[in-house]
C-alpha cells in the first residue's frame, strides 16, 4: 500500500490505504472469476431461471437479459473506475461526495446491507452441509428434530461450520480471497455443464425451451423492460462497492474486459445452462425444479449428491465473500481506522452475521420485505450521488491526501467533514424511493418494484448535482464581486 504523508488516523490504516502498483495483481481472469463467483450460486441459478417464468417469449427473454446486463455492465465500469484510478476502496470514494466522515454514513448503510445476506448466505449453504451429512450418515438425522433458538443441533454444526471456513479464508487476506473465488466460479461452470449433460441424457434435445410459462398479459414491452430492471437491482449491491475490487486491478483494460466476460458474456451463458437444466427437470421429475441442491438429490446417487452439495457451498461461498463479506470488513474498518483493520472489521461481521439470527429473518417474508425496501432503495440515491458528483462535480479529478485529512482547508473537508449537500440528496432521494418501495409492497400504490432503484439513482444524483453545481455558481459569484 502507498503511505500517504500527513494522513489523520481517524483516516488512514494500512488496508484503506491507495495500493500500490506492485499490489494490483488483478488481471482479466480474476475480475472474470469474481463475476462468476457473484452469479454461480444457488440463488443466482434460481434468479436466472427464474427470468423464464416471467411469460416472456425465450427470444423477448434473451433481448431483456441482454439490455439489463450490459446496462449493469456499463453502471459498474463507471463505480469502478474512481478506485481503479486512485487505489482507494468503497468507503473512502464516498469520502469524494459525502465528506471526509460523512462518508461513514455511506459505508455503515452498505455495512449492513451486507452483514444480513452474509448471515442469509451462509445459512443457505449451511442446508447443504446438513444434506451432505445426513445423505453419508442417515443416523445424524434424529439431530434435525430438536430446537436452540430457532436451530436444531445438526442446523448450528452446519451453520458454524460454513461460517468458520469462510471467515479462516477471509482472515488470510485479499490475496488468498482472490486465489479463492478464481476457482469457485470455473468449478461451478463445471458441474452445471455436468448437470445439463446429464438432463440432456436422460431426455434427449425434446427438454430443449426457453418458454417456461405461458405468457404474460399486457405489453411484451413493459414486461422486457421490468425484467431488464430485475437484472439491474440484483446487482444493486455491487454497485456500489464493487470498487473494493477493481482497485486492485491491474488497468482500466482489465477492468472492462473482465466485466465484459464476467457480466454480459458470463450472465447469459450461465442462464441458458439453467433453464435448459430447469427445463429438463419437467420431463425427468414431473416438474420444473430451480432448486440444484434438490436436482442433485433427486439423482439418489450419495456420490452425486456429494459432488453436487460441495460444489454449490463452494460457489455460496464465493458469492458470500464476493459481495457480502469484504464490503462490511471495509465499511467497519471504515468508521475506525486506528483500532479497526481489515480482518478485525472482518471477524466483526462475522459475529454479527450470527446476531442477526438469519435462520428467524429468512422465515418471515414481512421482515425481508421491509428490509430490502427500507436498506435495498438507499442503494440507489448513494450510487447516483457518488457518480454524479465523481463525473459531474468533480470531473474525474480529486486530490489524493484530502481523502486522508482532517485538515478544514482540504477540498473534501466540508462542514465538519460532512457534505450537507449530499446528505440532502441522499434523504429527500431517500424518502422518494423507501416510500415508493413500502407503498408498492403493501399494495397502496401499483408497486414499482425494481424500478425503485433506478428513480432513486437518478434523483440523488440529480438533487447533489443541482445542489454541488449551485453553491459552486453562488461561491465564484461572490469571489467576482469581491474582487
Amino acid at each position: 500500500m502507498l503511505v500517504v504523508t500527513g494522513a489523520h488516523p481517524k483516516l488512514y490504516n494500512h488496508d484503506l490505504a491507495p495500493v500500490a502498483p506492485e499490489g494490483r495483481t488483478w488481471g482479466v481472469f480474476s475480475i472474470f472469476a469474481m463475476w462468476m463467483s457473484d452469479v454461480h450460486s444457488v440463488g443466482g441459478y434460481t434468479f436466472a431461471a427464474s427470468l423464464f417464468f416471467l411469460g416472456l417469449t425465450g427470444w423477448e427473454v434473451l433481448i431483456s437479459m441482454t439490455v439489463g446486463i450490459f446496462i449493469v455492465y456499463f453502471l459498474m465500469n463507471l463505480i469502478g473506475k474512481p478506485s481503479l484510478k486512485y487505489g482507494t476502496p468503497f468507503p473512502v470514494v464516498a469520502r469524494m461526495s459525502f465528506g471526509v466522515m460523512g462518508a461513514n454514513l455511506a459505508a455503515l448503510l452498505r455495512g449492513v446491507v451486507g452483514i444480513v445476506w452474509y448471515g442469509v448466505q451462509t445459512y443457505f449453504a449451511s442446508k447443504a452441509v446438513q444434506v451432505l451429512v445426513i445423505t453419508f450418515w442417515p443416523g445424524a438425522a434424529e439431530y434435525t428434530t430438536n430446537s436452540i433458538l430457532g436451530l436444531s443441533t445438526l442446523g448450528w454444526f452446519s451453520f458454524l461450520f460454513m461460517w468458520l471456513f469462510q471467515l479462516l479464508i477471509f482472515l488470510n487476506g485479499m490475496e488468498t480471497i482472490r486465489k479463492f473465488i478464481d476457482f469457485c466460479g470455473p468449478v461451478v461452470y463445471v458441474v452445471m455443464f455436468m448437470l445439463a449433460g446429464w438432463i440432456l441424457w436422460q431426455t434427449g434435445t425434446s427438454s430443449l425451451s426457453l418458454q417456461l410459462s405461458p405468457p404474460a398479459e399486457g405489453s411484451p414491452i413493459l414486461h422486457m423492460a421490468n425484467a431488464s430492471m430485475l437484472i439491474v437491482a440484483y446487482f444493486a449491491a455491487l454497485l456500489l462497492n464493487f470498487g473494493d475490487f477493481s482497485r486492485f486491478g491491474k488497468d482500466e483494460k482489465a477492468m472492462k474486459m473482465g466485466n465484459l466476460l464476467g457480466l454480459p458474456l458470463n450472465f447469459i451463458v450461465f442462464a441458458i445452462i439453467t433453464v435448459i437444466v430447469t427445463a429438463g427437470t419437467v420431463q425427468v421429475f414431473g416438474k420444473a425444479i430451480m432448486d440444484p441442491v434438490e436436482i442433485v438429490e433427486r439423482i439418489g446417487n450419495p456420490w452425486v449428491v456429494a459432488l453436487g452439495s460441495i460444489t454449490f457451498i463452494v460457489a455460496t461461498m464465493g458469492i458470500n465473500i464476493v459481495a457480502n463479506f469484504v464490503s462490511p470488513a471495509y465499511d467497519i474498518s471504515n468508521l475506525h481506522p486506528e483500532k479497526i483493520d481489515f480482518k478485525l472489521g472482518g471477524l466483526i461481521t462475522s459475529i454479527c452475521s450470527v446476531l442477526v439470527c438469519p435462520w428467524l429473518f429468512v422465515q418471515s417474508p414481512e421482515a425481508i420485505t421491509i428490509f430490502v425496501s427500507i436498506f435495498g432503495a438507499v442503494l440507489g440515491p448513494m450510487f447516483g450521488i457518488m457518480i454524479g458528483d465523481y463525473y459531474l462535480v468533480k470531473k474525474q479529478v480529486v486530490i489524493l491526501e484530502d481523502l486522508y485529512t482532517m485538515d478544514p482547508k482540504g477540498s473534501l473537508y466540508f462542514e465538519g467533514g460532512w457534505n450537507r449537500k449530499a446528505l440532502i440528496a441522499l434523504g429527500l432521494s431517500g424518502f422518494v424511493s423507501i416510500g415508493l418501495a413500502l407503498l408498492g409492497a403493501y399494495k397502496v400504490i401499483p408497486n414499482v418494484g425494481d424500478w425503485g432503484w433506478l428513480i432513486g439513482a437518478l434523483l440523488g444524483g440529480a438533487i447533489h448535482v443541482a445542489l454541488m453545481t449551485r453553491t459552486a455558481r453562488k461561491t465564484a459569484t461572490e469571489t467576482a464581486v469581491t474582487a
